[in-house]
């Protein structure tokens, strides 16, 4: 996977988010940062027509906790990495007003950055405007005034030509992550201007889940995080946080071209790779044209087993440990999404434990094989375990795969 050399574009930027970087030098939020930066040069030097990298967009939650220690690391890695002509912008959210409180924060960020809280920038002729959460991840009527007022220049300089949004939290119910880690302020002014693409993060879910893209009336992006994963599944055994939910940098490479066409890259900066997608808007200011909507929940396909697959599983005295191989994808899926194992009491058949557990898509170099252990069992019992793979828009698959144990 690679940019699209058949897309020439006139414009690139870099967005992520959460970065966390802490007071810890040696921290390996710094690294990762400051590789994510060098990547996103070497994939520009890539493209055949276009090699600039243009801007870095940070939308918030850049510093763990917003002490002067941690501002002053990120102004570092922007002044030793950033080539001449990239600009870059940060707002601040929850974590920067973590420290001293919001005030003190917007005060260091000031003479530290030498930059607005709120912004609104013209780059190779497409606008850009990012706004700063205040009271942690709330907007008020200074930063929603001036999210209409400045939407409403760039849509009068060409309202067919997207607006690049910037800001912490999810707009609720949109991307994956958007129910909790979300504010819904904003969305009544955005849905005026189709054109609007929007980049957000505060929920760390992963940038290669099919629904961090989310078109209805506009255009929305989850940017994902470069310190830990945290998922918006609450039916999972290990929680909201995976097993390996340390290994996460991950970042959008964004194109566009003169006819106003965009691409969006999800790349892995850990193992140097983009993910397989390659999210595509090609007229984004006329939703009729969307093809990331809702009505990718209406879906009849289903991620299914190999007919040869097998399920093991290993019994303890008030536990099992099960081992599977990966299910195939559904047709329109990259990954399988999770699987729900569900056990029952072999002789009555009724269910005495259901678990939910993720696949490890969220990571570039996904298991093949998964093991999970789940406990709660009765000693000296006879069980039948099935597991059922699911899909990202609740596609589970009534066919599962089968296995039968007896506790010690």
């Amino acid at each position: 996977m690679a940019l699209d050399k058949n897309f020439k574009p006139v414009l690139r930027f870099m967005a992520c988010s959460d970065i966390h970087i802490k007071d810890d030098p040696d921290c390996v939020e710094r690294a990762r940062f400051r590789k994510a930066i060098r990547c996103a040069y070497a994939l520009a030097q890539q493209s055949e027509t276009y090699k600039n990298l243009d801007a870095v967009y940070v939308v918030g939650d850049f510093a763990n906790s917003g002490t002067e220690v941690q501002m002053r690391a990120v102004k570092k890695i922007f002044d030793e990495e950033l080539h001449d002509g990239t600009q870059y912008r940060l707002t601040m959210a929850s974590h920067e007003y973590h420290g001293d409180g919001e005030e003190n924060a917007r005060k260091r960020f000031g003479e530290i950055f030498g930059l607005p809280l709120d912004s609104h920038e013209v780059i190779n002729g497409f606008h850009f405007i990012a706004v700063t959460t205040t009271d942690g991840c709330d907007f008020h009527e200074e930063q929603l005034t001036f999210a209409k007022e400045e939407l409403k220049k760039a849509a009068a300089d060409d309202p067919r030509k997207p607006i690049f949004f910037f800001q912490h939290p999810h707009l609720t119910d949109t991307v994956y992550g958007g129910i909790y880690w979300a504010d819904e302020k904003l969305i009544p002014i955005l849905m005026d201007y189709p054109q609007v693409i929007d980049f957000s993060g505060h929920s760390h879910a992963p940038i290669n889940d099919p629904r961090s893209i989310f078109q209805d009336h506009f255009t929305a992006f989850g940017c994902g995080s470069m310190s830990y994963f945290e998922m918006e599944e609450f039916d999972k055994i290990c929680g909201t946080f995976p097993p390996d939910k340390e290994q996460c940098a991950q970042m959008l490479i964004v194109e566009a071209d003169a006819d106003n066409r965009v691409r969006v890259y999800p790349y892995d900066v850990l193992t140097d790779h983009f993910f397989p997608q390659t999210w595509r808007i090609d007229v984004p200011s006329e939703p009729s044209t969307f093809l990331y909507t809702d009505a990718r929940y209406k879906t009849t396909a289903v991620p299914a087993f190999d007919a040869d697959a097998v399920l093991t599983a290993e019994a303890g005295e008030t536990d099992v440990t099960l081992t599977f191989p990966q299910a195939k994808p559904d047709a329109d899926s990259d990954y399988v999404n999770a699987y729900l194992i569900v056990i029952r009491n072999a002789d009555s058949g009724a269910i005495v434990r259901q678990a939910g557990m993720y696949s490890g898509s969220h990571l570039y170099n996904m298991p093949q094989t998964l093991t999970q252990t789940v406990d709660g069992l009765q000693p000296g019992t006879a069980y039948t375990v099935e597991v059922f793979p699911e899909g990202f828009f609740r596609n589970r698959n009534p066919q599962g795969i089968k296995g039968s144990f007896t506790t010690k």
